[in-house]
């Protein structure tokens, strides 16, 4: 990898023919396509304004336009999603997940748009703008979250962004909902995991229940309130959960998963306006985590 390259030869070609200016789509094709995806990577690899890319990649204005549309009509999803179906065609997927979220500082060039003072963020359809762009005020200032699902190796699976100051708990159905992995060949695709590892943040009954009604084992741990409550009741508590300690421990891939993500300075701390575009350069790092343990052989 160069200072301006990150995607060799054989991951280029890997993904070029899933861009919409490869797939004979009406009008003009696009200049230059490997330059200014190479331009939105190093953009957020360095955490530089858009005006500041280097102009070996082009106009600074295709480059964000570029990465606004794919962010906003589902080019990068598309794509994660087939180099997951072809991850998981070849056993590249751990199917014990973990699950978590980081929080991430919020620059002042980024949070500078109307928000309301109230009301959800739109976990539902990816490709909407949420009214509070996904930007809220937590301990830390404003801030946005990152929440992921992982794979048993640490490589992401799906990623939801919401304001810093939400719960863990509540997104997490949402991220259950989006994990789906189609099949290489007939059938329909994967969406259930073999166990979920998660922090005692997402220890409540309604997670739980969810896991067990779809048969999925649940690793995690209980917080030391429900522990004294289900005491106190004495037999009418029933029995503690049943915890898997050794297996808990495979759950620190998710922490070192938004590790590599922080890598690129662009998604360590959120200079975008937007939370589409922002969304869309988690979903470009995690092509290039994919792309890397695909390897370059199509």
């Amino acid at each position: 990898m160069s200072r301006t390259s990150v995607l060799t030869d054989g991951q280029w070609a890997r993904i070029q023919p899933l861009l919409p200016s490869s797939s004979g789509r009406r009008g003009r094709p696009f200049r230059d396509d490997r330059k200014v995806v190479e331009g939105i990577i190093y953009r957020y690899r360095c955490g530089i304004a858009w005006r500041d890319v280097p102009t070996e990649f082009g106009p600074w204005q295709t480059i964000w336009k570029r990465h606004r549309r794919y962010s906003g009509d589902g080019t990068w999803d598309g794509i994660l999603a087939q180099l997951l179906t072809a991850a998981d065609a070849v056993g590249l997927v751990d199917w014990a997940v973990s699950v978590d979220s980081t929080v991430n500082r919020a620059h002042q060039h980024g949070t500078n748009l109307p928000r309301p003072t109230g009301g959800p963020s739109n976990y539902m359809n990816l490709l909407d703008e949420p009214a509070d762009h996904a930007i809220g005020r937590s301990r830390g200032g404003l801030t946005t979250k990152i929440h992921a699902l992982v794979d048993g190796n640490g490589r992401p699976l799906a990623l939801l962004v919401a304001p810093g100051q939400g719960g863990d708990a509540p997104m997490f159905p949402h991220l259950m909902d989006h994990l789906s992995i189609n099949r290489a060949g007939p059938g329909r695709p994967r969406t259930r995991p073999d166990r979920v590892r998660a922090d005692k943040a997402y220890s409540s009954k309604a997670i739980r229940t969810h896991l067990r009604d779809r048969g999925i084992t649940a690793v995690i741990p209980q917080p030391s309130d429900q522990i004294g409550h289900r005491k106190r009741r004495g037999s009418s508590g029933g029995r503690p959960p049943a915890f898997d300690k050794e297996d808990y421990k495979g759950r620190n891939v998710v922490e070192r998963n938004f590790n590599t993500f922080k890598q690129w300075r662009g998604l360590a701390t959120r200079y975008d306006k937007l939370a589409l575009t922002y969304r869309g350069g988690a979903v470009l790092r995690a092509l290039t985590i994919w792309l890397t343990a695909l390897g370059d052989t199509p």
